[in-house]
């Protein structure tokens, strides 16, 4: 199992690191002992459903069980069980900002200024700094760069971009998919509904897709549409989106949009991306 334990100062980013490693695909647990980590994978260990990627915020809310994070990392790592730490920082003054704009209290109570409670708080935290394998400073970040930051450091560690296309068909008479990133119109193509042998047809059939391109226009299309995705990804990655919907329209959604939708999920199949497809109105 991969595991990542997620910590650092109060208002860093831990919560909305979280969630993006939950888009990711880790089973995310926030705010937990951390004496009940290694029993949380003896857990798992023993379920038929394996989990292969796990998330644990753990922070100062925590009281008296912080204080135990670094001897309870000693014993998983006794345990032949390997994590990593990401430890999420900003400074002072961009802490002091957040809580004020949230009207939060700070975990360590409101007897102490922020800036006391931020200073007490590095205190207790700093020996977990030092053990982290990654710091990441938010002090300047947008939601969006947190997300690519997490996004990055995972593909450097050697990790497996989780970037996921998802390709779907469906028909304009059943309204656009809500989902949908991308919509293609393929109206264009001169429509197999109106040909006998293919009206009872989809888009499945290797005849329908020989048909649906057959039209002179139909192979420029898939390839600006292959391009398109090539050059448009990274800039999606870097804005921190874990996914994209691309879908291709036709009148029924039972033709040329699923013939199109299947030749473009092979096309991303070789190139390695990780693809679902969907036929919605099939």
């Amino acid at each position: 199992m991969e595991i990542i334990i997620i910590t650092g100062l109060s208002g860093a980013g831990k919560s909305l690191a979280a969630d993006c490693l939950e888009d990711l695909g880790y089973y995310c647990i926030d705010n937990l002992p951390p004496s009940l980590i290694g029993n949380f994978v003896d857990l798992i260990a023993q379920r038929k459903q394996k989990v292969a990627k796990a998330a644990f915020v753990v922070d100062i809310r925590g009281g008296e069980f912080f204080g135990d994070l670094k001897e309870n990392l000693k014993d998983l790592k006794r345990r032949g069980i390997d994590y990593k730490i990401i430890f999420f920082d900003a400074t002072d003054r961009a802490l002091i900002r957040r809580f004020s704009e949230h009207r939060r209290i700070h975990p360590l109570g409101d007897d102490l200024t922020y800036e006391e409670a931020i200073q007490a708080e590095r205190a207790a935290i700093e020996p977990i700094r030092r053990i982290a394998d990654h710091t990441i400073d938010t002090s300047e970040m947008k939601n969006a760069d947190l997300a690519s930051a997490i996004n990055r450091l995972l593909t450097e560690d050697g990790g497996p971009s989780d970037f996921r296309v998802i390709v779907q068909s469906f028909g304009y008479k059943y309204g656009i998919p809500a989902e949908a990133d991308i919509v293609f119109d393929m109206r264009f193509i001169p429509n197999p509904f109106y040909v006998d042998s293919l009206k009872h047809l989809t888009g499945k059939s290797v005849k329908v897709r020989d048909y649906v391109m057959r039209a002179p226009e139909a192979g420029t299309f898939i390839d600006c549409v292959m391009r398109m995705f090539t050059e448009l990804k990274p800039a999606f990655v870097k804005e921190g989106k874990n996914s994209l919907d691309i879908s291709f329209g036709c009148t029924g959604g039972q033709h040329r949009s699923v013939a199109a939708a299947i030749i473009v999920h092979e096309r991303l199949t070789a190139l390695g991306e990780n693809v679902v497809i969907k036929h919605r109105d099939i």
